[in-house]
Formats: structure tokens, sequence, C-alpha cells
């Protein structure tokens, strides 16, 4: 975004001389800026006041790919699905179409606004695809034996420790562009920004006991 700004300011010539010969360029130019930092904040910085800054999490939708790729993780299974960070709903309509029952939990209220928007008018139904304005990290996972984030790498660790606490043996989590530090994968599909990873909890706990009773 600063980036963005300074290229504008770069483009448009020095402050002074334009105040002097066209003083409604300068006004145009800082609303038009304020408008679109505004807008940026709203959607790629949600939360920001209740959330700690290492769980920070901008919005960064899921590509077609990568969401085919949590598709196939998840092929055979069936049941509860909680989608941490929903986003716009993508992935929580893509996994109730192969029939989840879908929960899609976001802070930002505009993005929450428009997939229940979408849900209600071209979307599945609300018992298959629901979209709640909740604080995952404030949240009781316990009732999902299936779920998926896309996060940013330095939430990864947190958000395994409380996964590790909360899910049932049979669950599985499928992380999205950032693995779980620590965690065995079961499988890994895509590269780069596409890829995933797969992690069947039992697994997991097996794995970590193994490692701290080696030390």
């Amino acid at each position: 975004m600063e980036d963005c700004i300074e290229v504008i300011l770069q483009d448009q010539g020095p402050l002074s001389l334009r105040r002097r010969e066209h003083p409604w360029v300068t006004a145009c130019t800082g609303a038009m800026l304020t408008s679109l930092y505004g807008l940026w904040s709203l959607f790629a910085l949600p939360g920001l006041r209740r959330v700690p800054w290492k769980l920070k999490v901008p919005y960064l939708p899921s590509s077609q790919q990568q969401t085919g790729n949590v598709l196939k993780h998840l092929h055979g299974r069936s049941g509860r699905l909680a989608d941490l960070g929903s986003g716009d709903g993508r992935l929580v309509f893509a996994a109730s179409s192969v029939g989840f029952q879908c929960t899609g939990f976001e802070i930002n209220s505009i993005l929450v606004a428009y997939a229940q928007a979408k849900a209600h008018w071209t979307g599945p139904p609300c018992s298959q695809a629901n979209f709640v304005k909740t604080d995952f990290w404030m949240t009781d996972l316990s009732s999902y034996n299936n779920v998926t984030a896309f996060l940013a790498p330095g939430a990864m660790e947190v958000l395994g420790d409380k996964l590790l606490k909360e899910l049932p043996d049979d669950a599985f989590v499928v992380a999205c562009r950032f693995p779980f530090p620590r965690w065995p994968p079961q499988s890994s599909l895509g590269s780069g920004l596409d890829q995933t990873w797969a992690y069947d909890i039992s697994a997991v706990r097996a794995s970590l006991t193994k490692s701290t009773s080696a030390m």
C-alpha cells in the first residue's frame, strides 16, 4: 500500500507546487488515497484491535487450484467442517457442495455479510453452509471432525496447540500454503502458493508423544 501511495505522489510532482497551481488536485488525491486505504484496511486487516499481533491474518482468497487440492484431501470424509478464516466463503461453498456441514469462522463483518448474502441467493442451504462473525481463537472446536485453515505462518504453531487440545482423535486437518511446524503430514498436494498439507490428528499426537519420550 505504501508503495502505491509513493508512486502516486511521485507522478503528481512536488506537493508545494501542486498546492499553488492546482489546489483541487491535492484535495482529490488525498480523498482518493484515504478511501483506498480505508477499503484496504477493512478487507485485508480484519479485527486488528481484538487479535494479538502475531495472530493477525490478512485477507488472501484461496485460488481455484488450492481449493481443488483441499477437496482432494477431504475425499472420502464426511461430517462437520470448520473453515478458520473463511474470507469470502469460497472454500466453505466448495466443501458444502460435496456434502460437508460447514461453518466458516470470520471476524471481518464485510466478508461475513458477503458470504451470507451469496449463500442466501446462490449457495447451498444454511444447513450445509453457515458463516459466523466469531473469533475462532475463542471458540471450542471439539465438535468438528474436519478443519481447514489458510492463515499466516506466525499463527500456525499457536493454532496447532489449540487443535491438539480440542479436536477429537478422528479429526482431519488441512492447511493451505503454510504447514504446521513439527506436525508430520499425512499427504501434500500442489506446490508453491497452492500447496496444501493434510494431517491426521491421532497420528500427529502419536508422533509428538514419541518425540517427547525420546528426548
